[in-house]
Order: structure tokens, then sequence, then C-alpha cells
């Protein structure tokens, strides 16, 4: 059997010793209390008796017969006053007018000895001797008439100092029990000098001898000295219930009673003639040996208990440090009381929640220590579980020192081997936040169908299969079902037939994702009525992670009129598109097609708006030889900005047909812009002056024009610097309109746009720009720019640009201008 197997069994075996010493220890100290003070009465009664013979005459009440020496008047005074003190000491209980009284009667006694020693130490008389009686008797040596023996004055002394001390409580023990052995001493000498007839043992050199009387007593007195403390120094060793103890107790008779009994044996004998003195001696030394000899194997036995007792003890006391450790790191409450309800272990967390600290809890009951109700409960279940003879659990709330928590309590028996159990084991368990989060689920759970039984719409609860688990309530409106009647139906049971197939396949792909995110749907989806007629639906889509289950949540819902509505709104979006595009078109016009400068154009609406925008172009011929064209950007969308256009280009056909220089033209249409409120305008426009091979170039903010000339790269075109049209303050005079003249060769392409071509979300315009150029560059490289070639270019340029133009949310427009070569059309007549 192992060390952690034994354990239990040695501690319920040490609890059950240790329950059962209990009595013998308290009975033991009680019976050495007795004997001190019998010991002390007789004492006293041996000193009232020697008065007694004082003042009657009696002298058997004085000297013991066949005793030369009587009791003086003091000596017997002082051993009545000192018995008194030593039995006021040992009473229980101890109050003031017992401990003043035995002491001042323990002074007395010390005082009359020390008298007799001054009077023998400086050879005075003090006239005590004879202060109570005269005493007639004959003087031996030195004696003088009525005074003690010197060693009756030492063990007078030293008993009043002995029973002074046992008196107070502040003293160490060993100061009243070393005095005590001494007394005891000096009258065992008087005992054994007279059991031994040797006179030598009853007086110090010629001086006059103690009486019988006073060794017995003091004898007596030394026994009630020592006794007066039982459980504390050299008595406590001799009177503690173990083994040590036991065996001390048998030793000490052993020695008191053995060696004078031998003693007296071997004088007999040598008295008889038996035998002589050597022999005597040698008997005597053989006598102790056979004694001791005989003693050494008990003691050995009662060591060797000794030795497996502290060594089970010293496990034990192990164990129970293991278990301490144990017990202070858990986290739950745990104690250990025996079956009167008495605590005998506790760990930290009953400390912290009782707020008591360990020392004033053990040895305690629970109304000792606890709240009178809590107390009361923790006693009931107590009894309950000794009543069931197993363990019990139960979980409760209790009123704590730090608050009422949620506790699940464990109380299991502590067994011997036998069986019986001899104590009570509770584990205290803080479940509060366990408690709390369930009530939380609870209330969660409440709320959570509140929350489905309140959605205005028809929403299911399915596992990861597509079977329905909840329902709430408007199902029953949308499908005409009930909703405790759907549960544990697929929920494509709600579909139409040849429909199912398609809505099962997208419930599953949902489901299947690993993390799915909530979706919408109302495409293509229909849903079934109680009468089997079929209806579009809305279906939104969620995942709910539920005991680690993937559950999907669907919310239904009847579009029917949201269809109608649609189909009527997209009736008039359509309608509304046409009269916009009409407005549009007819707001921009159609650009002049001239045969001597050939041209192609690109207009793109935004799909955010009916085709209506503030793009627009114009190509305007002024005289034989020069031809005008202007490109412009009104900020914004819609019918205001599409108004705002359509002014504008009026305003710079008619400036320009008026022969105004580029700059002039931009200033008048700068005062134009500037008197609409809140408009903001981009715009180009140069002049063709195809005689003289050159062109004229003025902007307003604009983007730049991109040129690309015969035998060379395309480029941008250098234009000064100029702000958007409206945000020169007209007052103020403003940033003044700049042009430049630049040479136009034969064979040159222009190429005019706006934003809307260039200008993408997450792209460089500039670098857009560049991809411009070397499209324009690649698509007339080496052909002549006629209306075919632009066209063509201009499709490409497009096409590379905006990609997808059906997505595109900006209008857009694109102007291709050819000079003709030396061989092209002349210009006009």
């Amino acid at each position: 059997m192992t060390g952690e197997q034994r354990a239990p069994e040695l501690s319920g075996a040490l609890a059950a010793e240790q329950a059962a010493d209990l009595p013998y220890q308290q009975s033991a100290l009680d019976a050495a209390r007795a004997v001190g003070r019998c010991a002390a009465l007789v004492a006293a009664v041996l000193g009232a008796a020697g008065l007694v013979g004082w003042a009657s005459g009696i002298g058997v009440l004085r000297r013991a017969p066949g005793a030369g020496t009587a009791m003086s008047a003091n000596a017997a005074v002082a051993l009545l006053v000192l018995g008194i003190s030593l039995l006021l000491t040992t009473r229980r209980p101890v109050t003031a007018w017992t401990v003043g009284t035995a002491r001042a009667t323990a002074a007395l006694a010390a005082l009359i000895g020390g008298l007799t020693a001054v009077e023998y130490a400086t050879g005075a008389g003090l006239g005590i001797d004879e202060l109570l009686f005269n005493d007639d008797a004959t003087l031996v040596g030195t004696g003088v008439p009525g005074r003690m023996a010197q060693n009756t004055a030492a063990a007078l002394v030293v008993g009043g100092v002995a029973a002074l001390c046992a008196s107070t409580s502040r003293l160490p023990a060993w100061t009243s029990q070393v005095p005590a052995l001494a007394i005891f001493t000096l009258g065992m000498l008087r005992l054994y000098g007279f059991a031994y007839a040797v006179p030598e043992l009853e007086r110090f050199g010629a001086y006059k001898g103690m009486a019988l009387y006073t060794g017995l007593a003091l004898v007596l007195l030394g026994v009630a000295a020592f006794l007066a403390l039982p459980d504390r120094g050299l008595a406590g060793l001799l009177m503690n219930e173990g083994t040590t103890g036991a065996l001390g107790r048998r030793i000490f008779v052993i020695v008191l009673v053995v060696p004078p009994l031998l003693g007296r044996l071997v004088l007999a004998g040598e008295d008889a003639g038996l035998f002589g003195t050597r022999l005597g001696t040698a008997l005597l030394v053989c006598g102790h040996a056979i004694v001791f000899t005989a003693l050494v194997f008990p003691a050995l036995a009662v060591g060797r208990r000794v030795e497996v007792a502290h060594a089970r003890a010293e496990w034990q006391v192990r164990q129970n440090e293991l278990l301490q450790a144990f017990m202070d790191h858990t986290p739950a409450v745990v104690f250990i009381k025996d079956l009167e309800g008495r605590f005998l272990a506790v760990n930290t967390m009953f400390e912290k929640s009782l707020g008591l600290p360990r020392e004033r809890v053990l040895g305690r009951r629970d109304l000792d220590v606890m709240p009178s109700d809590l107390a009361r409960r923790g006693r009931a279940a107590d009894l309950v579980m000794l009543a069931e003879g197993a363990a019990v659990q139960r979980e409760e709330r209790l009123d704590l020192p730090r608050g009422p928590r949620d506790v699940l309590t464990s109380l299991f028996p502590l067994a011997t081997p036998s069986g019986r159990p001899y104590a009570i084991c509770g584990v205290v368990t803080d479940v509060t936040e366990r408690v709390a989060a369930q009530r939380e689920v609870r209330r969660a759970h409440q709320r959570f169908l509140a929350l489905l039984e309140s959605a205005p719409d028809a929403t299911l609860i399915t596992d990861r299969h597509g079977t329905i688990v909840m329902a709430n309530a408007q199902v029953r409106r949308l499908f005409g079902r009930a909703p405790a009647g759907l549960v544990g139906t697929r929920v494509t049971d709600l579909v139409p037939v040849p429909r199912r197939r398609r809505h099962s396949a997208l419930l599953c792909a949902y489901l299947r994702q690993p993390d799915p995110q909530p979706l919408v749907l109302d495409r293509g989806l229909y849903g079934l009525h109680g009468d089997g007629s079929e209806f579009p639906v809305e279906v939104s889509i969620s995942s709910l992670q539920a005991e680690r289950q993937t559950m999907a949540v669907v919310t239904v819902r009847d579009i029917t009129e949201r269809r109608q509505a649609e189909a009527e709104r997209a009736e008039r979006y359509e309608e509304h598109r046409r009269i916009a595009h009409t407005l549009q078109h007819s707001l921009m016009g159609e650009p002049s097609r001239l045969p001597y400068l050939p041209t192609a154009h690109r207009y793109l609406a935004s799909v955010q708006d009916p085709g209506v925008g503030g793009d627009w172009f114009d190509v305007i011929p002024l005289d034989r030889d020069r031809t005008g064209i202007v490109v412009g950007d009104v900020m914004g969308r819609g019918l205001e900005a599409a108004a705002v256009m359509g002014q504008l280009r009026a305003a710079s056909h008619a400036l320009a047909r008026m022969g105004v220089p580029p700059s002039r033209l931009m200033t008048g249409l700068d005062a134009f812009v500037g008197d609409l409120a809140d408009q903001l305008v981009t715009c180009v426009y140069l002049v063709v002056d195809q005689s003289a091979h050159e062109f004229t170039l003025c902007s307003a903010g604009h983007l730049p024009v991109v040129a690309l000339f015969p035998d060379a790269p395309a480029r941008r075109l250098p234009t000064p610097v100029g702000v958007p049209l409206g945000v020169n303050d007209p007052g103020a005079g403003g940033v003044p309109f700049g042009q430049t003249t630049q040479p136009l060769p034969p064979g040159s392409t222009l190429a005019l746009y706006t934003d809307g071509l260039v200008e993408r979300p997450g792209t460089d315009i500039e670098a857009q720009i560049d991809i411009l150029a070397r499209t324009l560059q690649a698509a007339l490289e080496g052909a002549p720019p006629d209306p075919k070639t632009l066209d063509r270019a201009a499709d490409r340029l497009v096409t590379t640009l905006i990609p997808e133009t059906a997505e595109h949310d900006d209008d857009v427009t694109l102007l291709l201008v050819g000079l003709p070569g030396p061989d092209g059309p002349a210009g006009p007549d």
C-alpha cells in the first residue's frame, strides 16, 4: 500500500486517537491537581497538629514515635501557612482573594524560615524562637530552645519562594517547580535518615536535626508545589498524555520506591548477620543493575513507540501541510469540521469569504464565527449529510459579508478505516458568474423570441441542411401555414415546386461558405401561398452560430407590390430618358461638318443620369481660312448642368462668329458664367488658320489638347495657365485669360476631350492622358487624317480609356480634328 493510499486511513486513525486522548489528558491533569491539593492539605494538617501538640502538651503530635527531634512551634506555623498557600494556589476557579491570600501566607512562611536562617548566620537571637511557646526540651549540640533546624529553615525559605512563583502566572513554571524539587529532596533526606537510622541525614553538622513530621510535610509540600502547574514546565513533561509522559511517571515511581526498598533489604540482611558490609554493597549494586536492566526494555519499547509515533506524526504533519497548501490554492472555499461542528481546518478562501482570520475560526462552531442564519443552515446541511451517510451537493444563494453569492456546496464525510465518520469536509464553489450567465442566457433567449415574434416579416431559422427549427407568427400571414406545423419540414417546401431545386442550391451554397456574410436576394425568388399561388419574395439570409452548429436565419418578404412599382418606375424612367436624350441633343446641336476640315466626335452620357450632362463641343466656320473649335464642361450633372451648357454653347457660338480672338471669347464667357449662381465651367477654344498653318489657343482650366504632328510623337500642347470660368471676381478684375499661337503643319491631328474620358477612381489622370496620346499615335500612325480614319481612332480611344462604358458614371466628350495634307481638300471659297 503506497503512502498516498494510506494517507486517508492514517489521517482518520490519528484523528480518532487524538479525539480519544483528549479526555485522558484532561483526566490526568485533573488527577495531578487533585494530588497536589491533597498533599498541600495533609502538610497543612501536620503543621496544625504540631501547633495543637504545643498548645495541649500532647507530645506525640510534636514528635513522631521513635524520632528524637520534635517539630518546633515556628516550624509548625510555617508548614501550616505554606500548606494553605499551595492549597489556595491549586484551587479552581482562581480569584483575586485566593491569589492574595496565597501570596501572603507564602511570604509569611518564607519570612519565618528567613529570620531563623539570619539567627543561624549571625548568632544573634531575634526573640522569635519561643515567641509562641516555651521549649524546655534538652538541647542538642549548640541548639537554642524553640529554634527549628537549619535545614528546616532553608526548606521553608525555598518553599515560600516556590509558592509565590506558583501563584504568579506571568513567571515560567520552572521558577516554582525547581524549588519544589529542592523542598522534596530535603524532606526525603530526613525520611531516608529515619528509615536507615542514619542521624547524619537529619541535620547539618552538629546542629539540631529536622523533625520527622517536618520532613514528611516538606515532602508533601514539594509534591504540591511541583503539581501546582501540571500542564507546564517539568510537570508538563511528566504529566503529558503521550508515551513519554507515561514512561516518565513509571520511572519516577520506580526511582523513588525501588532503591529505598533495596537499600532497606540489604541493611536488614546485614543487621541479621546474613552477610557483611562488602557483600551487602555488592548485593545492593546487583539489585540496582537487575532492576534498571529490567526497566531498560520497557523503556526501549516505549522509545520505539515514541519513534514510530514521531515518524507517523511527521508524516501526518507533512500530509497536513500538503493538504493545507492544496486547500489554500483551491479557488473554492474548503473546510473540515468535526461531528460537533467545530472547525478543524479552513483554507484561505474561507478566511476571505467570512473576513475572519484562521485563528479565530479553528476550534469554534458555526454559530461562533458565522452569521446566525448562515450557521443554522450550515449545521442543518451537516446533519442531513450525516443522516444520509453519503456525499450531498446543492446549489443555493448565501448572504455573505461581501454580499449575496450563488454557491455550489458539496458535503461528504471523512471516515476511519472501519467506516465510522469522524469529520465533515465541505467544498463551496462560487458560481455567481455562472448562474448570472445562465440567467442572462435565459433572458437573451426570451428577448430573442420576443424579437423574432416582433419582426414584421416572416422569419425562419433552419439548420445547415435547410430544415426549419423555428418560425415566427408572421409565416401564417405570408404562407398561410402555422409556425408549429413548419418545424421539422424543409424550407424549400415553401417554394413553388419548379423552383425548389434552385432555391435549395442557393441555401446550401451559402451555408457551405467558411464565413458566410449576411446576404439579401430579390431576383428570381418566389414563395408559395397557402392556396398554391406563387408570389415574388425578397430573402435576407444570415448565419447564426448555435451550439457549434451553423444555422441560417431566413427573412422572407412579399415584394409583389414592389415589383409592380418597379415596373411602373422603369417605364417612367425610360420615358424620361427619351425626353432627356432629345433635350440633350437639341441643346448640344449637331456640329458643322466641314469638307476641308475632317472631324470625328463621341459623346457618352453618364449612367447615373438619364442622358443629361454639361459637356459640349462645337466646330464653327469663321471665314475662308479660319475655323473655331470649342470644347467645354459644366461641372455637375442633370438638367441644370445641361441648361447652362446650352446657354454657353449658344454664347460661345455667337462670340466666335463675331470674330473675337480666343482670349476675349473666354473673357466674355467668364462674365456670362459669373452671372450664374454657383457654376464652374472649364473650356478650351482654338482657332485653326489653314492658310497660315497655325492655330491660336486659349484654355480656361481645361485639360490639355493633345496634338499629333507628322513625323513626330503625339504630345500635349503648351497652353497658358487659365482659371475655370466663374472663378474670377467681376468687380476685382480677376486673372486674365492668355492665348498662344503655334504652328500646325498639314497632316496634323488635334484631340480635344473632357475629364470624363481620362479621369477614373484609382488612376492617375496624367498617366491616363499619356495613354490617350500613345493610343492616338498608334491609331493614326502612317494614315491620313480623313473622316473614316478619325472615326476609327475615336472608337479606339474610347474603348481603351473606358473599357466598361455601361458602368461609367460621368459624361464623356471626345473631338478629333484633322488638318489635311498638301494634297487634301482646299478651304471654303
